[in-house]
């Protein structure tokens, strides 16, 4: 059994939670929201995976990196953390976007001011 997937997986996370709380992007914003969408989200892909599983597209093997442990036949611990990691990430990114690109069109009305006689 070996935690090295797992652990990176969680220093992945916690690298996601600073960048939030640096920036003020998701749950640093907005905490039942966050954890609402976050949530389904997380609803989303897991059904997603149980459909795959039902079809035969997605099949656990095991792997010197993994834990072993399941949460559901075919579901691994480590699926569940990525998948909680995928979402933070994607809301991260989108708010981190959104930010970068309300600073620029702030800057630009500035500069279109400063240019103005």
């Amino acid at each position: 059994m070996s935690f090295a997937y797992l652990g990176f997986l969680l220093l992945s996370l916690a690298g996601m939670v600073l960048l939030d709380v640096r920036e003020t992007l998701f749950f640093a914003r907005a905490p039942r929201r966050a954890a609402a969408v976050l949530l389904a989200g997380l609803v989303f892909f897991l059904a997603w995976d149980v459909a795959g599983i039902s079809l035969g597209i997605f099949l656990h093997s095991t792997s010197v990196w993994a834990t072993g442990w399941m949460v559901a036949p075919q579901i691994p611990v480590e699926e569940v953390v990525f998948l909680v990691f995928l979402c933070y990430l994607t809301m991260n990114l989108v708010l981190l976007t959104e930010k970068a690109l309300a600073r620029r069109s702030a800057a630009a009305g500035r500069a279109r001011e400063e240019e103005a006689p």
